[in-house]
């Protein structure tokens, strides 16, 4: 059976990127090309940063249209996330709220893409 494994984000600059990743994840990337940075990430995924004058096919769009989202477990696991992230003063695109699934809150990455952290399914 095929899995997906690979979440690549159109950046444009990967070495920006990779300096906010590097710094967000708490780990070096993989692969660190002028054009592509790889950072493997737990559960066997990696994530990918194309720089975007470079994909091919172009992509016919740019904007968040999507979210990559961390799942965090423990009490007050999405609380100190944000706090930490806060901290460290990236941009908060919303803020820690309560929504259906429990609490959450979005941060930005230097292209505008939207990362959610929350808590897992129950």
């Amino acid at each position: 059976m095929t899995s997906p494994n690979l979440i690549i984000l159109y950046v444009k600059d990967p070495g920006e990127s990779a300096s906010f990743y590097r710094n967000l994840l708490n780990r070096e990337p993989a692969v660190e090309a002028p054009n592509f940075v790889a950072f493997p990430l737990e559960g066997g995924f990696t994530l990918g940063l194309w720089r975007r004058s470079k994909v091919e096919p172009q992509p016919s769009a740019i904007g968040n249209r999507g979210e990559v989202a961390f799942m965090v477990k423990g009490e007050n696991a999405v609380a100190n996330h944000y706090e930490d992230w806060r901290g460290r003063g990236l941009p908060i695109a919303q803020e820690l709220t309560e929504l259906d699934f429990g609490p959450t809150f979005v941060v930005l990455d230097p292209d505008g893409h939207r990362l959610r952290v929350c808590e897992p399914d129950k």
